[in-house]
């Protein structure tokens, strides 16, 4: 399934139909920044903060050719910004809410263009 940076970015703009609480475990499907490639594997969310608060802070740990990729998010049912690490690599996300699923942007620290990422509720 290819996403386009619009709809992404459409999708983030306009408040969801419904939340989705994005602990748990998604399949993902991506696209790399600048026509770099297609790719797949596996997402968990996991809370770290409190729940009661309007923002929170979530732990995400991607699986993707066998790479583990650690990040932390700020979010709530209806939004992530993201953090994360890939070897030496920095970088920043952003999802929003769609039902189950979720969809986002993502770049690498001094990135110029995006990548486009869904996790898909397993």
């Amino acid at each position: 399934m290819r996403i386009t940076t619009f709809a992404i970015l459409a999708s983030l703009a306009a408040a969801p139909a419904y939340a989705a609480d994005p602990v748990g475990s998604y399949n993902v499907q991506g696209a790399n920044p600048g026509g770099g490639g297609d790719y797949r594997g596996t997402v968990t969310v996991t809370r770290t903060g409190q729940k009661s608060q309007e923002f929170t802070t979530f732990r995400i740990v991607w699986v993707v050719d066998g790479v583990r990729i650690v990040g932390t998010a700020i979010g709530n049912d209806d939004f992530l910004a993201v953090t994360y690490v890939s070897g030496q690599e920095t970088g920043l996300a952003v999802y929003g809410a769609d039902d189950r699923n979720w969809g986002g942007v993502w770049t690498t620290a001094n990135g110029t263009q995006l990548g486009s990422e869904v996790w898909i509720r397993r």
